[in-house]
């Protein structure tokens, strides 16, 4: 059986305890925890259990004929509502069995990075049918929050008389990015991060090198940590790096160089970065364990030592607010000069 249809070691217990409820199991289950810890493997192996026809404790036997439909994506109990881009990432065909129609998508236009109202609209006659084997039928929402307050409440009004024998499994990173109403009608099921030492077991076998500097990298999240580290690079990129030995040796930083490499990257991965060495910087401050980027402990220390605690967190607030908007910057080359001096700034600065 695939790996997508499997759990992560770390969720093959609670997942057992959780499906051994499958008896007066809820209609709609909200899966949430920290990016990067499984939580879309979690669903789809949950979706396999759920469809197995001889679960073995609690899970898929992976041999069944559900199984092996499931394995090949053409389980016709299962849809998978996700947005076009991400289907798209994920391997799929315009015509995949398992996924929700996108609706109105053309060959001219991008790919959308929303779940679109109409996804929810074509499950009315899947809904309608009988069960292929007379067992369950189980829809997969993932990223939740892709979801905008139309298709939201398109779900939301399935929900408040759920079709029988019919499963709705939500992912999401945070319940408070979704609808009230919509968070409501699901039970939460929260997953953990893994210790650790399970998490870097996995890495390792996973052939990680560095898996500790990747998994600090990662705020502990393991299958963040993977692919970061399969992507290449350091697990504090090499701009990110320079930047902060720039600050520690109290040099007149020249953002003209690192504006110009970040410009061609994607705001958010970028000022992700800057908000995690914020994170560090404060914990120095504080003279507690980095989270982050440990590697780097000497000159974090230098440069918290030279900040302003207060400025350290006034400027992590404002580069929340930054991200949020950075998916439409009206000027990417502004946006990068403006954040990297704030962060300069706010690094330069003697405590009072």
């Amino acid at each position: 059986m695939s790996d997508l249809v499997s759990f992560l070691p770390w969720q093959v217990e609670p997942a057992r305890a959780w499906l051994g409820q499958r008896e007066r199991f809820a209609h709609a289950w909200l899966l949430h925890g920290l990016p990067g810890i499984g939580k879309r493997q979690f669903a789809m192996a949950a979706a396999a259990s759920l469809l197995c026809e001889s679960p073995i404790d609690q899970l898929a036997c992976g041999h069944c004929a559900a199984c092996l439909w499931l394995d090949a994506g053409s389980h016709p109990d299962l849809r998978r509502i996700r947005p076009e881009a991400l289907a798209l990432e994920e391997g799929a065909t315009a015509s995949s069995d398992d996924d929700a129609e996108a609706g109105g998508g053309t060959a001219k236009k991008a790919p959308s990075r929303d779940i679109r109202v109409e996804q929810l609209r074509s499950l009315g006659g899947w809904f309608n049918t009988a069960t292929h084997r007379g067992g369950w039928r189980v829809a997969v929402i993932y990223p939740a929050a892709a979801m905008n307050a139309i298709s939201a409440n398109a779900l939301l009004k399935v929900l408040e008389e759920p079709p029988e024998h019919t499963v709705f499994l939500l992912v999401a990173d945070a319940p408070d990015r979704l609808l009230p109403t919509l968070v409501s009608r699901c039970r939460r099921l929260p997953l953990s991060v893994p210790d650790s030492q399970t998490s870097l077991s996995w890495l390792a076998g996973e052939g990680v090198q560095r898996a500790d500097a990747w998994l600090a990298a990662a705020g502990g999240a393991p299958v963040l940590a993977r692919a970061l580290a399969q992507a290449g690079g350091e697990p504090c990129p090499a701009w990110l790096g320079d930047f902060l030995r720039s600050l520690s040796a109290g040099a007149s930083f020249d953002v003209g160089p690192t504006a110009d490499l970040l410009e061609k990257q994607a705001p958010q991965d970028w000022i992700d970065g800057l908000q995690r060495l914020l994170v560090d910087l404060s914990l120095a401050a504080a003279g507690a364990p980095l989270r982050y980027f440990p590697e780097l402990a000497g000159p974090l220390g230098k440069v918290a030592h030279q900040s302003s605690p207060v400025s350290l967190s006034d400027t992590a607030k404002w580069l929340s607010q930054q991200r949020a908007i950075a998916g439409h910057p009206l000027n990417a080359k502004l946006l990068v000069h403006s954040v990297l001096q704030r962060v300069a700034l706010a690094c330069a600065q003697a405590p009072h």
